[in-house]
């Protein structure tokens, strides 16, 4: 699970309860896109972000509406340019990529974008001082220099193999950000960028709202007001799209299925890597045995949270790699196998005792499972993974709270994570697995230590051949199989419902992270009303 993945819904636990009922009291677009207009739109997040500045982290993935980076993906997920004139020149054995950048763009303060603004961006993201979390994922850049004003040059340390990938990465004006302190600076919550959408106000915990850039470089877009109303609770964000509140929003399968017989509703499915799975820390004395890891492996019935959690919108998951990527390690799929899952217990000396649950040398086979408040698909997961547990004679004590309570406990109680990214497996196995990670943020929060996989994420990472990196990725999902160090549970689809008012809606490949980048709105820009 990258930072940002965790980081983002953290932000949205932590506004709280009382921020979701204080948004569910007003019109989060003053009269907006829910009230028919036909150049705006309302449409309901779960998470908000923790800042709009790239710089610490925000949009990395793309989409950002606010920025661009010097590419982006397109709705199959191939490379585009954006504010490159054209795809990256690779040379030098990989080491080497050369952006031409696209002239006359200008920032929506009207000054002219240049290659000094990719520089830096890429450089005070990875300064020390900086407070991004995710700037690891930039490790194999040695340096960023630009030649003349339309051109920039990255000299890597190694063929880091998804390199293009990375440079979707938002571009910042070095006129507004620099001089002031990168991680509380006043360009944090009053972002200026390229991209097709100005902010025009953030009310924590309750919305954003755009306005469309006249001045941007694709064309100024037809959706002119663009309000992102922030509405953590599910149940809620249901309720306000019913009474007309929202022109869409994300919903859980439970919720969505709701809106089957509103025939000014269209319900997508995007297809995801987004998983869920449960954190076994290996500091705690239950979840730190490779036998109580391997038998809940084995424990939880995957196919049924698929068929009743997800309702078929989803896949069983068995590790943040989904089954039907390119890049899953066939044969590592985990059955369903209770008995297999008791006898694994009984030999490594865990007994049952009085009340079903059981002990070995005086430890109880017993742990603490966290879960964000507010999210009922987590808490169904939660709840689901310990009643197979339970059945194998694990007792997992199931407590809701925000990410504030939740991070200091990590280190010894279970949690269900979500994560994924589609772009590349290092983008996921390498912050999830890595030992070099244990406890960073909400890097390999399980504090998973393998050294045979921590070598095979690193031929990955390094390796410019396919098939290179697809032997050692293989060896990466194998060793998870060997020692789990999260029992993976599905990868979820994400559904959205929205007023059937606009033509071509499409969806991409999402990663875990579904707010301000993902849901049919990643090409807002571009839509067009129907006729």
């Amino acid at each position: 699970m990258t930072a940002r993945s965790v980081r983002g819904v953290a932000a949205t636990a932590m506004a709280g309860v009382l921020a979701a009922g204080a948004a569910a009291c007003s019109t989060p677009g003053g009269g907006g896109g829910a009230k028919g207009d036909k150049d705006s739109l309302v449409v309901g997040l779960a998470n908000e972000p923790e800042t709009l500045s790239p710089l610490l982290g925000y949009g990395k993935d793309g989409n950002s509406k606010i920025f661009d980076g010097l590419l982006r993906r397109d709705a199959s997920m191939k490379l585009r340019p954006a504010l490159a004139a054209e795809l990256p020149k690779v040379t030098d054995d990989g080491r080497t990529y050369t952006f031409a950048l696209r002239k006359g763009v200008k920032f929506s303060d009207g000054k002219p974008f240049t290659a000094r603004d990719v520089v830096f961006t890429y450089r005070t993201i990875l300064d020390e001082k900086t407070n991004n979390a995710a700037k690891g994922e930039l490790d194999a850049i040695d340096k960023v220099t630009a030649a003349g004003d339309d051109t920039v040059v990255f000299s890597l340390k190694y063929p880091y193999a998804p390199f293009a990938e990375r440079t979707v990465l938002p571009i910042v004006p070095e006129h507004a950000a620099k001089g002031q302190d990168v991680n509380s600076g006043s360009f944090n919550t009053a972002p200026i960028g390229t991209g097709p959408y100005v902010l025009t106000g953030w009310s924590k915990g309750e919305k954003l709202t755009f306005k469309a850039n006249p001045g941007y470089w694709g064309g100024e877009p037809k959706v002119k007001k663009l309000t992102m109303a922030i509405i953590k609770d599910d149940d809620v964000r249901a309720t306000r799209l019913r009474s007309g509140d929202l022109d869409g929003a994300i919903l859980p399968p439970n919720l969505a299925k709701g809106f089957k017989g509103d025939k000014s509703k269209v319900t997508m499915t995007a297809r995801t890597t987004d998983f869920r799975g449960v954190t076994l820390p290996t500091a705690n004395k239950v979840t730190g045995d490779l036998a109580v890891r391997r038998a809940l492996d084995l424990a939880v019935d995957r196919k049924a949270m698929v068929d009743k959690l997800l309702e078929g919108a989803g896949r069983a998951g068995y590790g943040p790699v989904p089954t039907d990527s390119d890049w899953f390690a066939k044969g590592t799929e985990r059955p369903y196998d209770p008995d297999k899952a008791k006898k694994l217990l009984d030999d490594a000396g865990w007994r049952p005792g009085g009340d079903g649950i059981r002990e070995k040398d005086g430890q109880r086979a017993s742990f603490t499972l966290w879960f964000p408040a507010g999210d009922k698909l987590r808490e169904e997961h939660a709840l689901a993974f310990a009643s197979d547990a339970k059945k194998a004679g694990i007792e997992v004590k199931v407590q809701s709270g925000t990410w504030e309570v939740i991070e200091p406990r990590m280190k010894d109680d279970a949690v269900l994570a979500g994560g994924g990214n589609p772009a590349d497996p290092d983008f996921d196995l390498y912050n999830l697995l890595h030992s070099s990670l244990a406890l960073n943020g909400f890097n390999n929060m399980a504090a998973y230590s393998n050294p045979d996989v921590d070598k095979a994420l690193e031929e990955g990472r390094r390796s410019g051949d396919k098939a290179a990196r697809r032997a050692a990725y293989d060896k990466v999902q194998q060793g998870l199989a060997d020692n789990p160090g999260y029992t993976f549970l599905t990868h979820v689809d994400h559904l959205y419902v929205m007023n059937d008012e606009w033509k071509d809606l499409s969806t991409q490949v999402e990663p875990h992270d579904h707010g301000l980048g993902a849901g049919p709105w990643w090409n807002v820009e571009d839509w067009q009303p129907e006729q």
